[in-house]
């Protein structure tokens, strides 16, 4: 029977503790809500010690996110009184409140971080875990540094923080000094005794990816024993991160008859979770990041395009609508394969192209691939608009290109007071000129200006501007999601000039609603059966 596994998120404390990623209340609270949509079993809501802030944050989320025994809140306390208290006072409003605490168990941490002996740290662990016990019923103790710890004395302390009533043992990795082997070795050689000591506590890990193995060491703790993992959103938090929930997650959602263990994670939401927390915390998620990043599940191979387009699982062992994602994104570059870009052509109804005719499409394909790095399916229309031109043969096709705009011109004037744009669009033969000048900044009064022109209500939701390459000619790429009529949209433009790529990623989002917006006339029209 599979094991469930539980998740304990720390991405409000662990994941905070990365330089500039500090939350202010509110945001606190929407990323809290959106780990409660998540299904998580635990959200540590943060370090209340540390500041009236922060206690403040904790007691709003165990009242306004923990007000269901769906959900447990807790909050680090190191293992001194005043910490214990601020922990109690701040998550004993929610249904299932926690109090964790944390003290070190490595020679290193002994010796050098607290200048005493192990008797003496372990005596304070067990009057620190009495006292807990007096405030709630559940308690988690943390051996920090546990992977640099000697076996015999991280039992003993363990065996005694148990015996005083904790009731989760956590076996952090506090440096990401651990490889998979030796620490599912560790955690099979606890588990073993813990269960025999007292079945009911939870044994939980904590691994930091230093060594960038915090999910396979998470994984092997799972595969020996562990009942509990701690994990980041995206694996944000103290240097290289921690063990990335997501990747954890499925994981054992893809791999479930070798670990036999499953979460309650709602898969569906990890999407949307990963790119709050990205957009608030201003942590940029890493385009190659498994199950998170930008072309996790993107393929621009044509091999590998080929491959998908015969059979799903060539190249793909999770669906990205698991996630939270649309279908698979097939992206139509230079490394494109026949397969792929006769499929796109086909979707927009250009499905009786000779093999000839198609063959000079694809090399006009090619040409236009190399200069605009990505190419949609409005310059699709375009590319077999000008075939036919070329050929005589314009009867035969709908002019869909007089639909899609075109960017001829932009001026932006950025300042604190009046910042302002100025646009030239064309449409067909139509040529549109438009000025914005009031506005909260330059790319604010550019999309203004371009609103006023498409007149297509259009919802912004995400903007993104990243360095590809380096120097002083280096392209800046500008990718940006919209909503239109409840559908969303994803488009991206590359350009020395972050300005205009800004524009261009926003007029290819245009195009690619016009483009979905023609589906149902292109259906009918007998273009697909004329070529």
């Amino acid at each position: 029977m599979s094991r469930k596994i539980w998740v304990f998120d720390t991405t409000l404390r662990d994941g905070e503790q990365v330089p500039g990623a500090k939350l202010n209340l509110y945001e606190k609270l929407e990323v809290a809500h959106q780990l409660k949509k998540l299904q998580v079993d635990i959200i540590e809501a943060g370090f209340p010690a540390s500041s009236a802030g922060d206690f403040n944050a904790v007691k709003e989320i165990a009242m306004k996110v923990g007000d269901t025994d769906n959900i447990m809140i807790t909050a680090l306390a190191r293992a001194v009184k005043a910490d214990i208290d601020a922990v109690y006072n701040s998550v004993k409003y929610a249904e299932k409140p926690l109090i964790h605490m944390v003290l070190g168990t490595s020679d290193i941490h002994v010796e050098k971080k607290f200048g005493k002996s192990k008797n003496q740290i372990l005596d304070i662990g067990v009057e620190a875990v009495k006292y807990a016990k007096t405030l709630l019923p559940e308690v988690q103790y943390s051996t920090e540094d546990a992977s640099r710890s000697e076996f015999e004395y991280l039992w003993s302390t363990i065996e005694a923080v148990v015996k005083a009533g904790a009731t989760m043992i956590n076996v952090p990795d506090t440096v990401g000094y651990a490889v998979p082997e030796e620490f599912g070795e560790l955690i099979f050689k606890l588990n073993d005794r813990l269960k025999n000591l007292n079945e009911k506590v939870l044994l939980s890990v904590h691994c930091h990816n230093d060594l960038g193995m915090a999910t396979a060491n998470t994984l092997a703790a799972i595969k020996n024993g562990a009942d509990k993992v701690e994990c980041t959103i995206n694996g944000i938090g103290e240097r290289a991160g921690n063990a990335a929930l997501e990747e954890v997650v499925m994981a054992l959602n893809t791999r479930s008859p070798f670990y036999n263990a499953n979460t309650n994670i709602n898969t569906k939401e990890i999407m949307n979770t990963s790119k709050l927390v990205s957009s608030l915390m201003g942590l940029d998620v890493q385009v190659n990041k498994a199950i998170t990043g930008d072309n996790a599940f993107a393929h621009s191979s044509g091999i590998h395009q080929d491959g998908l387009l015969k059979s799903r699982d060539a190249y793909e062992i999770i669906s990205p609508t698991e996630v939270g994602l649309d279908d698979m994104e097939l992206v139509l570059t230079a490394r494109s394969g026949r397969h792929a870009v006769k499929n796109a052509l086909e979707k927009l109804a250009f499905n009786k192209l000779t093999d000839d005719q198609f063959e000079e499409i694809f090399a006009d394909f090619l040409v236009l691939a190399d200069a605009k790095k990505e190419v949609y399916n409005h310059d699709l229309y375009i590319i077999v608009e000008k075939y036919f031109a070329r050929h005589d043969m314009n009867e035969e096709i709908h002019h869909h290109s007089e639909n899609f705009y075109e960017l001829l011109d932009l001026q932006v004037i950025s300042n604190t007071i009046f910042p302002s744009a100025s646009v030239k669009i064309k449409k067909g033969d139509q040529i549109f000129k438009s000025s914005t000048t009031v506005a909260s900044g330059p790319i604010d009064a550019l999309y203004s200006s371009i609103k006023e022109i498409i007149d297509i209500d259009i919802k912004l939701l995400e903007y993104k501007i990243s360095s590809v390459s380096r120097g002083k000619e280096a392209l800046g790429k500008v990718k940006l999601q919209v909503e239109y009529k409840g559908e969303k949209y994803i488009a991206k433009a590359t350009d020395t000039d972050v300005i205009k790529a800004s524009a261009l990623a926003y007029i290819n989002a245009v195009n690619s609603i016009i483009v979905d917006n023609l589906m149902p006339e292109i259906s009918k029209e007998p273009i697909a059966q004329s070529l």
